[in-house]
Order: C-alpha cells, then sequence, then structure tokens
C-alpha cells in the first residue's frame, strides 16, 4: 500500500489559516470527512481531541499529526493542511506549526495501513521534506512528493531491523519506543534516536511497540549485554526484563524532540538502575543461562503458564467448593454407585459451582497454548496456539498436546513469515490478516489431526491394552504404575487411560483400583504446595504465592493444580510427581484401601475403605514428591 493511496485529493488544504490549535484540528477532521472514510464525524472528532489530552500531537519543527483511531473510521485515511501563518498548537518546541496531516485509523485488527503511517511520520521528521511539501503549489503536486519520497524511502521497521550492537561496539545502547496508538509517535521516536546514534558514531538497536505488535526486539543476551537502555514510552512496555541495568525511562516525545540528549545521558553512563518490582521473577535472574536455546524455551514457557495459572486457580478452587457442598449436603453411604459418579453436581449449588469451574477449566489448555505461540511467534500465533490448545483439550493428548501445540503454532507463524516475505507487496501487506490466520491454523489443524492426536491416542489404546492384562497380576505394582499415570500428563492420554480404568473397574465391582488412582491424581498438587513452602529458592515469587492453593485442589483431586508448575521446569517437576504418585497408590493397594467414586478428593473419604490409612499413603506419596522436588530443582536466582 501507497502513501498516497490514503491520502484523497478532496482532504488536502493548501491554504488553511486557523487561528487557534481546536480551530485547526476541527478543519483537520472537516477535511477527513471529505474522503468519505468516518462514519461519525463527531465520534471521530471526540476521540481526535482525546488523543490530543494525552500529549500534544505537535512534535516541533513547524510539524504536527494528531490521530484518532475508533469506530468511527470506516477506512485508514490521512488529511493535511499547510497553514502558511503558522498557528499556537502547544508544540514540544513552542513553535508554531504550519504543517498538519490527521490520521484516521479503525479500530479493527486490520493493520495493513500501520507500516504507511508510520513511514509518513518518519518522513516528516527530513526537513527538506517537509519544506517541499509547505511549498507545494497544488494537491496534485503535494501529492506527487509523497509519492516520491514513499518510492525511495525504506519504511523504519526495514530499517530498524539492520539495527543491531556489535560485538565490537563500544558503549552498547537499546531502546524501546511506544505511544497509545502506536502508529506515528513510536516510529519518529526510534527515528529520532537512530540518526542522534549515527551522529554520535553510536550503535543502537531499537524495538518498536506500535499497533502492529512488538518488532525488532531485545534478545535476552542483548539486554544483558547493553550499558544502558533508553525507554520513550507512553504506552505499557515489558520491563522486569531490565531489571539490574541501567534505564533511562521518558516520554515517547522525548525520544523525538531529545534523542541527542538522551544519547548523551546514555552514553556517559550517569543513569539509575532500573529495580524491577518482581525481579525475582525476570529472565536476567532465572538461573539461567541468557539468550540460549534453553533460556528462550523456558521465557516461552513462562509466557503461556502465567497467563494459564488464574484459570487453573480460580477453577479449580471452584469445583473444589462443588464438591465439598455436596459433600456437607449429602450422605455419601445412602447413594449407590452410579449416583455416586454425579458427586460434586448433585444438589443445584454444587452443580452451578462445578459448571462454573469447568468452564474456567476448559480455558486452560488453549491459553496454555495461545500464549506459549506467542512468546514464539509474536501476535499473529496467538489464534494458532489458542485453536491448537482446544484441540488438545477436547481430543485425547491433553497438557502435552497443548504444549506441542503452543511452540508448534509459533514456528509455524516464522515459516509463514519466511514464505511470505517473497511474496509481492500487495499480497505481503494482507498476509497478516488472512494469509496467517488461515493457513495457520490449517497447518495446526492438520498437524494436530495426523500426527499428535493419532500419537496420543496410540498411545491411550496401548496403555489400556496393557493395564486390562495386569489385572491378575500383583495389586501393589499395579497401584505403582496406576498412581505414576495420573501425574504423568495431569489429563493427557496416561492420566486418562489410567482414571478410564479406574472407573470402569468400579463396575465391575472392584474397588481398590479407583483409590489407587484417585491418590495418585491427589499427590502432585500437594507435594508443590508443600514444596513451594519447605523450599522457597526453588520457586519464583509468583509460584510461591500460588503453591498453597494447589493444597485445595489436591485434596480435592485436581490434578491439574499442578500443570503450570509442571509446565514451567517439566524436567525436574515430572519425574517428582510421578515418582511420589506410584508411592501413594503402591501403598494404597498394600493398605487394601478401596473407594466407591470416582471422583472428589477428600470429600468422599466417607466411602473409603480403610480411611486412616489412605490418609497416609497419600501422606508418604506427598513427602516423596516434595522432597525430590527440592533435590532435583534447580534454585531460582533471587
Amino acid at each position: 500500500m501507497r502513501i498516497t493511496e490514503l491520502l484523497d485529493k478532496r482532504s488536502i488544504s493548501l491554504l488553511a489559516s486557523p487561528k487557534s490549535k481546536n480551530e485547526a484540528l476541527d478543519q483537520a477532521v472537516e477535511l477527513m470527512v471529505k474522503s468519505g472514510r468516518i462514519n461519525d464525524k463527531e465520534a471521530y472528532r471526540r476521540q481526535v481531541y482525546a488523543r490530543e489530552e494525552e500529549s500534544t500531537t505537535g512534535i516541533g519543527e513547524g510539524i504536527a499529526i494528531p490521530h484518532g483511531k475508533c469506530a468511527a473510521v470506516d477506512r485508514p485515511g490521512l488529511a493535511a493542511m499547510v497553514i502558511k501563518e503558522g498557528v499556537d498548537f502547544d508544540a514540544l518546541d513552542g513553535e508554531p506549526v504550519n504543517l498538519i496531516f490527521l490520521i484516521a485509523a479503525p479500530d479493527t485488527e486490520d493493520n495493513v495501513h500501520l507500516d504507511v503511517l508510520s513511514k509518513l511520520s518518519v518522513l516528516m521528521m527530513d526537513e527538506d521534506f517537509a519544506d517541499s511539501l509547505r511549498n507545494a503549489k497544488s494537491p496534485d503536486e503535494f501529492l506527487a512528493m509523497i509519492d516520491k519520497a514513499d518510492e525511495e524511502k525504506k519504511s523504519i521497521d526495514e530499517r530498524l531491523s539492520d539495527t543491531r550492537i556489535s560485538d565490537a561496539a563500544g558503549v552498547k545502547i537499546l531502546a524501546v519506543t511506544s505511544c497509545p496508538t502506536g502508529i506515528a509517535h513510536t516510529y519518529m521516536a526510534a527515528e529520532g534516536i537512530e540518526k542522534a546514534a549515527k551522529e554520535r558514531d553510536c550503535s543502537v538497536k531499537i524495538e518498536t511497540r506500535g499497533s502492529g505488535g512488538a518488532k525488532n526486539v531485545l534478545t535476552a543476551r542483548e539486554i544483558k549485554e547493553a550499558d544502558c537502555i533508553i525507554v520513550a514510552a507512553d504506552a505499557q512496555v515489558p520491563m522486569d526484563r531490565f531489571h539490574g541495568k541501567k534505564v533511562i525511562q521518558c516520554q515517547v516525545s522525548d525520544g523525538i524532540s531529545k534523542a541527542g540528549e538522551l544519547l548523551d545521558r546514555a552514553i556517559s553512563g550517569d543513569v539509575p538502575v532500573y529495580h524491577a518490582a518482581a525481579g525475582a521473577n525476570t529472565p536476567e535472574t532465572s538461573g539461567k543461562k541468557s539468550g540460549g536455546i534453553g533460556h528462550q524455551i523456558y521465557t516461552q514457557l513462562m509466557n503461556g503458564v502465567s497467563h494459564m495459572l488464574p484459570f487453573v486457580v480460580g477453577g479449580g478452587i471452584l469445583i473444589a467448593l462443588a464438591f465439598l457442598i455436596d459433600g456437607i449436603c449429602v450422605d455419601m453411604n445412602a447413594l449407590d454407585v452410579t449416583e455416586r459418579t454425579n458427586f460434586g453436581t448433585i444438589t443445584p449449588i454444587a452443580a452451578w459451582f462445578k459448571s462454573l469451574g469447568d468452564t474456567a477449566f476448559g480455558f486452560m489448555l488453549p491459553v496454555l497454548a495461545g500464549f506459549i505461540a506467542m512468546a514464539v511467534g509474536d501476535r499473529p500465533a496467538l489464534a494458532l496456539g489458542f485453536v491448537g490448545g482446544m484441540l488438545a483439550s477436547g481430543g485425547k493428548s491433553g497438557f502435552l498436546g497443548a504444549l506441542a501445540a503452543g511452540f508448534a503454532a509459533g514456528y509455524i507463524i516464522i515459516l509463514l513469515r519466511k514464505l511470505c516475505d517473497k511474496l509481492p507487496d500487495f499480497l505481503e501487506k494482507i498476509a497478516p490478516v488472512l494469509i496467517y490466520p488461515l493457513a495457520g491454523i490449517l497447518m495446526m489443524g492438520l498437524l494436530m489431526s495426523l500426527i499428535v492426536e493419532p500419537v496420543m491416542g496410540g498411545l491411550n489404546t496401548a496403555l489400556n491394552n496393557g493395564l486390562m492384562s495386569m489385572g491378575g497380576t500383583s495389586k501393589i505394582v499395579l497401584g505403582l504404575i496406576l498412581g505414576g499415570m495420573m501425574a504423568i500428563d495431569m489429563g493427557g492420554p496416561f492420566n486418562k487411560a489410567a482414571y478410564v480404568f479406574g472407573s470402569a473397574a468400579i463396575a465391575a465391582g472392584n474397588y481398590d483400583i479407583m483409590a489407587a488412582v484417585m491418590i495418585g491424581g491427589m499427590t502432585p498438587p500437594c507435594a508443590i504446595a508443600l514444596a513451594s513452602m519447605l523450599f522457597k529458592k526453588k520457586f519464583t515469587k509468583e509460584e510461591r504465592e500460588s503453591g498453597p492453593t494447589n493444597f485445595i485442589m489436591g485434596l480435592a483431586f485436581i490434578t491439574e493444580g499442578a500443570i503450570p508448575f509442571a509446565a514451567s521446569d517439566p524436567l525436574h517437576v515430572l519425574p517428582s510427581c510421578v515418582i511420589g504418585s506410584g508411592v501413594a497408590g503402591a501403598l494404597s493397594m498394600l493398605f487394601h484401601c478401596t473407594l466407591m467414586a470416582p471422583h472428589g478428593g477428600i470429600f468422599v473419604f466417607p466411602v473409603v475403605g480403610n480411611a486412616a490409612m489412605y490418609v497416609v499413603a497419600l501422606i508418604a506419596g506427598t513427602l516423596v514428591s516434595a522432597i525430590l522436588l527440592g533435590v532435583l530443582k534447580k534454585d531460582v536466582e533471587q
């Protein structure tokens, strides 16, 4: 898309003469309306004024770039005004404004126009180009000048993608720019900082966080090696990653008008060290090698885990409340085996809590996969991850399938980006809104249907057949295997195979198998809760705060409470949980414990045979797993 495609000849005024800033804005809005791109003039005008209240869009050097993004805009557009006498616009340099470009952006996910608008914003920082526009004799000449500059200049993203910090660089400076709408000032600040760095013969890498997402993202290694980081932003920027580094924080307008001062200050080193509120959770303090593949996977996992955690905690406790209500209101001993299968939904209020909790749990795996995908492939990967996570949740692959889907979604987007780079320009522009979601979701569906689900389904069938063949063998070994299976994937094929086998055993009148299954599922959350209290150095601040809630979920037989911890460190957490759950299952069989209900945890203990020893088995399994967690997990640096 060309800049001139957004600028209608009817929306250009070369002889404007407003007497005030408000009059200038009103006249620019009227010009925009003439282009036919606005469906509600007053709504759009209010949005333009609201943006102006946040901070002036008069960037200095006689230029102003006001903008409004809202539903009142049907199609993206531009309006231009040349004011020969100038007008007071509260500009950053206090000088009158004589060249105004008004931007109209629709409130949609279609961001094709953003590259065009950002390029125009950066072109305006070229004094010769701006002067030529001020002296244009006609709208046609005005448009021709813009089209010529558009043809000759690279986009800001193309140029910034070439910026990097070399190992041989002297002072290593990084920067992040961002504004509320992410259209103009984000890129103008990046341009200002880049120009100031070149003037000082200093190398710099700049991350832009605009409406199209984060681009040219700073890596963990670059952050670690940087001497100073400039954050010129009026919008939220992830700051925890800068814990322990020298950071200059300022308004995005300072990146435009005071870029030289910012660079001088960064080079001097007279900059305070930034301390994150949750510094222990930052990648630099995670105890892992910064910048390596393992570290990248860890941070991508944690992005999924942190977003998933509220669904696990909220949903799990609501389900536990459902069991508690039925446990208080219903006499379990008066129910037959069939009625016990509905425990947690017998009374209406319990059924409501159970339904609400199940709904929250339904989001758990899609959110995990979606935000892992976003950490790998940025915003376009989010939809693919959600779809893959939903397929895993509704299919046979469960937790492990969602992990696979999250990473696959991110790398599918990376692959599609590389392929789309070779497309003609007009097709490349529609890639984020058409090609990425359509081709990406199709590829995700094929991957899950043809590889992930069949593999997990085959495992599930083989496990069920294997368990059926063990019915006559040692009950203690069977209890060990069933208990361990409940902890391997916490909702995946291993877990489901064990649970289905236990439920089928109840129908056949064999109640000791279900007892081993349930205790195997109760152990991981309880062990994690205990370990987070005993071995605080092994867990992040967020994990320590959420850890105790796992006691509630574990005692209610909600194994999923352990998933966030397993996802963040599967190589150490899963073996610890599997061993402890296996011990608990084996002891349950050894003590001849029985259970005639397929779920409910502590709330169905009234129908547990040999309940006292069942508690002993649970405590033993919990202690084994908790101790192993303390031994196997690495310390998290504070």
